[in-house]
């Protein structure tokens, strides 16, 4: 963005595919994609991966979706919010989709006053 160099301030997050057209996209064939898809629950994606970068110019950290090419130059661009879904090892962005709102309340309490969500019944 600035034409700075950008210094690497996190691991290298690993991407993968868990849907056909997400292969598709990078184009692989719609059945050569489904036939992986169905024997592998997730394919991991060689060559892409979200990392973390601080730019001295703003002094500001963003995330970047980094792609190497075949030439060993990268490409960055920002990392569109429905990568996240495929990012290995980072936390989601809104908790964890499975756990019931009670829990994530419960989770956040500092103190035990927890027992008044509980009410007795006779």
């Amino acid at each position: 963005m600035h034409q700075c160099y950008l210094e690497s301030v996190s691991q290298k997050y690993q991407l993968f595919a868990d849907q056909p057209g997400q292969l598709q996209q990078r184009g692989m064939s719609r059945q050569s994609a489904l036939m992986l898809i169905s024997n592998h629950r997730a394919v991991p994606l060689e060559g892409e991966w979200v990392e973390a970068f601080w730019c001295e110019q703003c002094q500001q950290v963003k995330w970047y979706h980094v792609r190497k090419s075949d030439n060993c130059t990268y490409k960055l661009s920002s990392v569109p919010q429905g990568l996240w879904q495929q990012v290995a090892g980072v936390i989601h962005p809104d908790g964890n989709p499975s756990v019931g709102e009670f829990t994530r309340r419960q989770a956040r309490l500092l103190s035990y006053n927890g027992i008044k969500d509980f009410k007795l019944v006779n």
